[in-house]
C-alpha cells in the first residue's frame, strides 16, 4: 500500500476579524511557510503523539507566535499560523496540549493569537514583549514535570538570542524546534564582524574569538558560524537530529533551516523520519 501524502488542513478563521499576518511587504507570506514549516511541524506532533500521550502535562512554548493567521501570497483566503497548527494536530491526535504559553513583542498580535487559540478551547497564556525576555517567564510558568514543546520561529537571526535557548534549556523534559535564518546570516555575516552593534553576537555568543574567520571565504564563514551555533546548543545537554531540511523560497533563495533538538533519541528519530525527504537538503 502507497502511504499518502501528508497535506495540511485549511481550517475556517475562529476570529476573521483579528489581524493576519501577510509579511514584511503585506503581500503575503511565502508558500513554504505552510507547505515545509508548518507541515513538518504538524508531521512531528503525529509522530510524537504516541510518546506525548504518556505524559499528563504536555506544554506548547512559542515566544514568536504572530496573530495566529496567515495569508500566503497568491492566495484570497487565510490559514493558520504555527500557534494553530499544533494546538489543532494535538487535539486531533487525542493528546492536546494541556498549556499554550505563546508571545510577541507586538502586543496586538499576541492578543490576537491568544484570542484564536481561545476560541478554539485551547488553555492559552499569552506573553508580550521581546523573547529574550519573554521566553524565561513562560519557562517559570512551566509544571514540574511537564514534556514541553518549544517552538522558536523568528523572523531572523537577530532575533535568535542564545539567552532564549538558555532558559528553555533549564526545563528536564522540552524539545526544540528551531528555525535558523541562513538568508539574514547568508546576507550580513560579513558585515557583523566589523558591526559595532555585533548584528549576530546575541545569537552565537563568542563566536568572533571561536571562528577563526581572518582568511574564510563568505560560504565558509557560514558554514564555520552554523556550526558554533549548533556545536552551543548542543552543550546545553541536547542532541539534534540528523537532518536539518534547508527550506527554499519561491526563487529558490536558501532561507532557513529548521533544526530540531531534544534529550531524547525517539523525537530525533521522528523529526528525521518527517524530513528525510530528497527535496529537503542536508547541511554540508
Amino acid at each position: 500500500m502507497v502511504k499518502q501524502r501528508f497535506v495540511l488542513p485549511v481550517d475556517p478563521d475562529p476570529c476573521p476579524d483579528l489581524k493576519v499576518e501577510r509579511g514584511p511587504k503585506e503581500t503575503g507570506v511565502g508558500r513554504w511557510v505552510p507547505d515545509d514549516k508548518h507541515t513538518l511541524l504538524a508531521k512531528w506532533l503525529g509522530g510524537t503523539r504516541q510518546a506525548r500521550a504518556k505524559w499528563p502535562q504536555r506544554v506548547y512554548i512559542d515566544p514568536f507566535c504572530g496573530p495566529g493567521r496567515i495569508q500566503v501570497e497568491g492566495e484570497s483566503f487565510t490559514r493558520d499560523g504555527g500557534a494553530l497548527v499544533a494546538w489543532r494536530r494535538s487535539q486531533a491526535h487525542g493528546v492536546p496540549f494541556t498549556r499554550m504559553l505563546i508571545g510577541d513583542i507586538e502586543p496586538e498580535r499576541a492578543q490576537a493569537c491568544a484570542a484564536r487559540l481561545r476560541a478554539l478551547n485551547a488553555p492559552v497564556q499569552e506573553f508580550t514583549g521581546p523573547a529574550a525576555e519573554t521566553a524565561p517567564r513562560m519557562a517559570a510558568t512551566v509544571p514540574s514535570g511537564a514534556l514541553v514543546l518549544a517552538y522558536i520561529d523568528p523572523y531572523n537571526l537577530s532575533y535568535l538570542s542564545f539567552g532564549i535557548l538558555q532558559a528553555l534549556a533549564k526545563l528536564p523534559k522540552v524539545d526544540l524546534l528551531v528555525h535558523f535564518s541562513t538568508m539574514d546570516l547568508q546576507r550580513n555575516v560579513d558585515i557583523a564582524l566589523d558591526d559595532a552593534r555585533a548584528r549576530f553576537d546575541d545569537a552565537a555568543p563568542g563566536w568572533r574569538t571561536h571562528v577563526d574567520h581572518s582568511q574564510m571565504a563568505k560560504v565558509s564563514l557560514r558554514e564555520a558560524f552554523f556550526n558554533y551555533w549548533l556545536d552551543a546548543v548542543k552543550k546545553l545537554d541536547f542532541t539534534s537530529a540528523r537532518h536539518m531540511p534547508l527550506i527554499r523560497g519561491d526563487r529558490n533563495a536558501p532561507l532557513y533551516r529548521l533544526v530540531e533538538f531534544s534529550r531524547h533519541p525517539l523525537a530525533n528519530k521522528v523529526w528525521d523520519d518527517v524530513a528525510k525527504p530528497a527535496n529537503l537538503e542536508l547541511f554540508g
